[in-house]
């Protein structure tokens, strides 16, 4: 379960970030709760969610050109510090109780700029730090569970420090938990990577990308699963502080729970996903675990209590989660190494890069219909996107075997 590990330079880093990930958690849970209780606007709430993530969906494809050229392991200090003084000024917005909704956009804004690039670097420089090639889906999954660790520990502790103490304090230990991390890749032993004499050619390495996915044919259906799911599905995340709130009346404590059950189920997917054999057929546990995430979906938008809610909210942690992660692992195990770092850019763009778009469509739909029927149409269709893409799947495996039947040519009589 821990082979990774044995790698020297991922388990600095492992350890190195497992403060920093319940760090953003504190942040993001801090932030989604306290723009709901000042605006009371669930569309407010979307926008702001659209603005911290939509970044990817530009900046990707110019993430990995230029991670292709820059040495990664350089490339990540600097981002970490960039993300420290991100985390720096939202605490001092808060700390000084300057609740300005645009300042905090921006912030956002900001912050969804430097996970653009961050996102990539991390996913990219997997491959450099894990030494044994076969321990690589391991290190993946590994590092899954310790975000979803971190999104149960997070915002159950931030739920406690927000009814307790504030949201300053949330923001405050979110930048102090940069620490950690910057001081595991300065102890991190990697060769250096001099910088490639080649220009970046953005629109050049975006074309070739996506003929590379388009020739990867099971990759290609993979991500325009997960563009579906970002964009008008997995986005329903965006109004768990309603629930919380407006449905089951609770407070900060009652939406940490919320948060702290969908990374109860994310946690889960992520330990199965470590455990994952060899050749075992990734693309199998995509499409069970969308048919999951619809289906919990729809349980939940019924949830006559707040206890059956947040089981519902598991199941959909487990689903979701486990949609993703087998993504990120096939697309990880799969893709030329030279192409690695642009597949994962269209990774982050289907994933995070629709995610904002859907967080406002969402909030928009959820103002107009309210949020039970929003999420009751989402698992609907997440349970269609999963069908169709089984359909899908298994005409192209029928193209594959199905054999070429040659009609010998008739010999001319003599």
């Amino acid at each position: 379960m821990f082979k990774a590990l044995e790698s020297r330079n991922f388990k600095i880093f492992f350890y190195g970030q497992s403060i920093s990930v319940i760090g953003t958690w504190l942040q993001k849970t801090a932030v989604s709760w306290m723009v709901y209780s000042i605006t009371n606007s669930v569309f407010l709430l979307g926008l702001v969610m659209f603005f911290s993530m939509i970044p990817s969906l530009f900046l990707s494809p110019l993430a990995g050109s230029f991670l292709k050229k820059y040495d990664r392991h350089r490339t990540m200090i600097v981002l970490q510090f960039m993300a420290m003084f991100q985390a720096g000024l939202m605490a001092l917005v808060f700390y000084t109780k300057t609740y300005n909704i645009e300042l905090i956009m921006a912030l956002s804004l900001f912050q969804g700029i430097i996970n653009s690039f961050d996102m990539i670097c991390r996913q990219t420089m997997m491959v450099e730090i894990v030494d044994n090639k076969d321990n690589l889906a391991n290190a993946v999954a590994l590092n899954t569970s310790l975000s979803n660790f971190a999104r149960i520990a997070g915002p159950a502790l931030a739920g406690i420090i927000l009814h307790r103490f504030g949201a300053d304090v949330c923001f405050i230990g979110n930048f102090l938990s940069y620490l950690p991390v910057l001081c595991s890749l300065f102890l991190m032993r990697l060769t250096y990577q001099p910088k490639l004499n080649h220009k970046i050619e953005i629109l050049n390495d975006f074309i070739e990308g996506l003929d590379y996915v388009k020739k990867e044919a099971d990759m290609g259906k993979m991500l325009l699963l997960l563009v579906c799911s970002s964009l008008f599905v997995t986005s329903f995340i965006t109004l768990l502080p309603v629930f919380a709130k407006d449905i089951f009346s609770g407070n900060a404590q009652t939406f940490s729970w919320f948060e702290s059950s969908a990374g109860i189920g994310s946690l889960l997917s992520a330990i199965y996903l470590t455990n994952l054999k060899q050749g075992t057929d990734v693309t199998k546990i995509t499409l069970a675990a969308t048919l999951l995430l619809g289906s919990s979906m729809i349980l939940l938008s019924f949830a006559p209590n707040l206890l059956v809610a947040l089981v519902c909210t598991t199941l959909c942690g487990l689903g979701m989660m486990a949609q993703t992660s087998s993504i990120n692992i096939y697309i990880q195990l799969k893709s030329a190494s030279h192409m690695r770092s642009r597949s994962i850019s269209y990774f982050i763009m289907a994933y995070q890069g629709m995610l904002p778009i859907g967080s406002l469509l969402i909030g928009i739909l959820s103002h107009n219909i309210g949020t039970r029927l929003t999420v009751t149409l989402q698992g609907i269709l997440c349970i269609v996107a999963a069908i169709v893409f089984l359909i899908f799947k298994n005409k192209t495996k029928e193209e594959e075997v199905t054999p070429i039947v040659h009609h010998p040519e008739k010999m001319p009589s003599k």
